[in-house]
């Protein structure tokens, strides 16, 4: 039973992110300063290391996995190469309320009211 419910909070984290993920467009525009490719690189490849450190840390340790991520969240900005489009209140509570009843079954595998 257990199993059955880390599968299902599997995919409500999935679905989560594929409803926020539809509205993200990443592009790869030539720029005309040499800045804005590496920031758009570098923002993809620091919120995937701050990600990775978040999760495979030790407890002790996963605070360093933010300063990752905020410099990737600021490389986004610089870059401007990712496009945000504009979404319903609607959507963004269902995703959101996806990932984190589907993150807690995962990793709980049970949901925590």
């Amino acid at each position: 039973m257990r199993l059955i419910i880390q599968l299902l909070g599997l995919a409500l984290v999935i679905f989560g992110i594929y409803m926020l993920g539809q509205n993200i467009i990443f592009t790869t525009n030539p720029h005309p300063y040499f800045w804005r490719g590496i920031a758009a690189d570098g923002s993809i490849l620091a919120l995937i290391a701050g990600l990775v450190m978040l999760v495979y840390l030790p407890r002790s340790q996963k605070n360093l996995g933010w300063i990752p991520l905020v410099i990737g969240i600021v490389l986004v900005f610089l870059s401007s190469n990712a496009v945000l489009t504009a979404t319903t209140l609607w959507q963004f509570v269902v995703s959101f309320a996806s990932i984190t009843v589907g993150y807690q079954m995962l990793t709980t595998g049970r949901i925590l009211f």
